[in-house]
């Protein structure tokens, strides 16, 4: 594969409500450490804003992130803001509230209810914008979203949030949330590793209902947050070198091959892995090479 020659538009397209994204996106994290949020050491900034121009440059219309993604020197809201404002029309930046960290980078109590107006308006001012394309309310294990997801429903009514999505949910969820207001995209951790028969539901209850699956960590499962990478089974590997690609492409490759709704929003502060990110994009499993990697994602141990 020649990375540098291929774009998003290769992974297909998915619309976020009415808004079309490549499947093929860009997760902001990893632009302000080499380890996700307040661990490891800061980026470089100027590397980080070449990075996001340069996944603009690569078709990227699809950006995640968070006015909680920051680390001692870095925001990656104000680094999205320097380096693509004013923004192409064609760009969705999807946010998520729920959790909050401190001036300190320690998690605090999540926001309450009455708090989520406070943190979207966070969100607009370091991102420069008068709205949001996406906001997505992260659970933070309570046992009902209704009342936070009503909340954000009008800030929504009230022209601050375009479209809602949820995230770290179970179906259970989904159904309150719909119950509410429309549902546009979920969030949840899933990946190529061990079986996950709760998150496969998931992404098949969201293709039933035409709502985008958007899976985080798809890349490094467990030892993301650790920035280190997954140790590969024989059987990927053996995919990698027939397609002249590297365990991380098929492993979001594999994402993208779970269903039209699903999308990839693989991370990273390196302008090279950026290309090979979307890259990946572009990979097309053979039915037998797709069976040989589910069975890596169903086979227990």
């Amino acid at each position: 594969m020649t990375s540098e020659t291929i774009t998003a538009d290769t992974s297909g397209t998915w619309k976020l409500g009415d808004l079309p994204v490549h499947r093929l996106g860009f997760g902001a994290m990893r632009l302000t450490g080499n380890v996700a949020l307040h661990r490891g050491t800061p980026s470089d900034r100027t590397r980080s804003v070449a990075v996001l121009r340069k996944a603009v440059e690569l078709g990227v219309n699809h950006i995640d992130t968070a006015a909680f993604y920051f680390s001692a020197l870095r925001s990656a809201n104000e680094l999205i803001n320097t380096a693509l404002a004013p923004y192409p029309d064609d760009l969705v930046i999807v946010t998520k509230v729920g959790p909050f960290r401190d001036y300190s980078g320690e998690w605090a109590t999540s926001a309450r209810p009455d708090q989520l107006r406070g943190q979207v308006e966070e969100n607009l001012r370091q991102l420069g914008r008068d709205h949001l394309d996406v906001v997505n309310l992260r659970r933070m294990g309570q046992d009902s979203i209704a009342e936070h997801f009503g909340a954000l429903a009008e800030l929504r009514e009230a022209g601050l949030v375009r479209h809602l999505g949820v995230s770290e949910i179970e179906p259970r969820h989904l159904d309150e949330a719909l119950a509410i207001a429309p549902v546009v995209c979920v969030q949840n951790r899933y990946g190529l590793g061990k079986p996950d028969p709760a998150g496969d539901a998931l992404v098949r209850i969201c293709g039933e209902r035409g709502i985008a699956f958007v899976p985080y960590f798809a890349v490094g499962g467990e030892a993301a947050m650790r920035g280190t990478a997954e140790t590969h089974d024989d059987e990927l590997l053996a995919v990698a070198r027939a397609h002249d690609a590297s365990p991380a492409q098929v492993r979001l490759a594999w994402t993208l091959h779970q269903g039209q709704h699903v999308l990839a929003i693989p991370g990273t502060g390196n302008p090279d892995h950026l290309a090979e990110n979307v890259a990946a994009g572009a990979i097309r499993f053979t039915d037998e090479e797709l069976t040989r990697l589910n069975a890596l994602h169903t086979r227990a141990g």
